[in-house]
């Protein structure tokens, strides 16, 4: 293989065959492409994109350059949720149990933060024990025993996008779409699923910022996975303001609690409905959207679904006693008042200022080797439409050892008193399938 004649082929704007791009795949997992030649290659990926045959077959090899998970020992349809990523986005754990607990199995191979917050792992590994990193086998046993399971990418599936993607992060073409595409979903088609249901987030907090750039995305997101042989559709949601009212890692275990007690917030819980549903109807466990909001309103309301979530916490290796005692959950060394300096009524929360502030407190990470602090965040207390006072308190912050000033500089940034106000009842923007 000439590598460099193809880079020049895709910098020219010339399409790459399925063997072009299988034998790059190949060369770039085994070590005989080097690193500064796959940079200059996704460049040109980056300018020239990838069309659908490209795509597809790109896709494909990413797939083939690890195993892929058979779940030969569990029963019935196999139905799996990602999200794109967002403020105060713990959807995830509340919503595998959830599911489960209506017949579906879900298993769940989820990542980390790199940025402002924290991932779906980080914020399940601060419940004390838990594990993410489990083999293949045990992964497919935890699955066939409780219906769920959220573990982490192992070294064996889709090498590939690990190594691309750390490669992507430093030379600036993580924002391209055909591989954000193909990083997303060949580690779904990899972990044996039968369908798909993505949640693009859109909004100032949200990668893509603009709706356009987010109905692309998930355009492009849903052709792919049908091609790969998955049953799939996409939600865009608003991400303008946080989900919730936590945001930081273990705050947001405590909420999903709360969820799954009846407890949480209004807006998540929504969201979790329209997720949910739709994962129910792919897994043939609901005739309807409807249907499906039904089922998972009893599960909820009976303690299936709680029953669940505590079972794949000692599953995992995780303590189960946090159900009834989240107080056993990291907890910061103190909580700050964040006060309002006005008069005026509460428009909007800014998730992007909010993020901040969690990430200052030491909630994110900016490199994959930081470590986060699963005991620190935000909690909002006051919800857009509310009526506020000078002095009246706004959020919580949960404070360690660093960040404190900046973080409540940034929270009272965050709520907004001038504009509409930007209820946050309702997230969904588009359905598209």
């Amino acid at each position: 293989m000439d590598v460099r004649s193809l880079i020049q082929q895709k910098r020219d704007g010339a399409a790459l065959s399925e063997a072009q791009i299988q034998s790059i795949i190949d060369a770039y997992v085994r070590g005989t492409m080097a690193d500064y030649q796959m940079s200059a290659l996704a460049m040109a990926i980056f300018y020239q994109g990838l069309n659908d045959d490209e795509l597809q077959a790109w896709t494909t090899a990413m797939v083939n350059s690890g195993v892929r998970l058979k779940m030969a020992s569990v029963p019935g349809a196999k139905v799996d949720k990602h999200s794109t990523g967002g403020v105060g986005d713990k959807m995830s754990i509340p919503l595998a149990p959830l599911v489960a607990a209506c017949g579906a199995q879900v298993p769940m191979i989820s990542g980390r933060g790199l940025g402002l917050t924290g991932g779906t792992l980080d914020k399940l590994e601060s419940i004390p024990g838990f594990q993410t990193r489990l083999e293949e086998a045990d992964f497919e046993r935890a699955v066939a025993e409780n219906g769920c399971a959220i573990v982490g990418q192992t070294d064996d599936l889709v090498p590939a996008d690990r190594k691309l993607y750390a490669l992507r992060d430093v030379t600036g073409t993580v924002a391209c779409e055909p591989l954000i595409v193909s990083s997303i979903l060949s580690k779904k088609v990899a972990e044996g699923i039968d369908s798909l249901i993505l949640d693009v987030k859109c909004g100032s907090g949200a990668f893509m910022k603009e709706i356009s750039a987010a109905r692309s995305l998930a355009t492009r997101l849903v052709a792919t996975a049908k091609g790969q042989g998955l049953q799939c559709g996409a939600l865009i949601t608003d991400m303008n303001q946080p989900i919730g009212t936590m945001v930081g890692n273990a705050l947001e275990i405590r909420e999903s609690i709360a969820l799954l007690k009846g407890e949480g917030p209004q807006d998540s819980w929504n969201l979790i409905l329209e997720l949910g549903s739709r994962m129910l109807v792919y897994a043939r466990e609901a005739r309807s959207i409807d249907d499906g909001k039904e089922l998972l309103e009893s599960a909820q309301r009976r303690g299936r679904a709680l029953a669940r979530f505590e079972e794949m916490i000692e599953i995992q290796g995780g303590n189960p006693a946090i159900i009834d005692n989240p107080d056993l959950l990291p907890t910061a060394n103190a909580r700050v008042e964040v006060k309002a300096e006005r008069d005026g009524l509460l428009a909007a929360w800014n998730a992007t200022d909010v993020a901040r502030a969690a990430s200052v407190l030491g909630a994110g990470r900016q490199k994959v080797e930081d470590q986060v602090d699963p005991a620190v965040g935000v909690e909002l207390l006051v919800e857009p439409g509310q009526k506020i006072g000078s002095g009246d308190v706004l959020a919580l912050l949960h404070v360690n050892d660093k960040g404190r000033a900046e973080a409540e500089a940034l929270v009272r940034q965050a709520a907004q008193f001038e504009g509409p106000v930007q209820l946050r009842k309702d997230r969904v923007l588009d359905w598209i399938e």
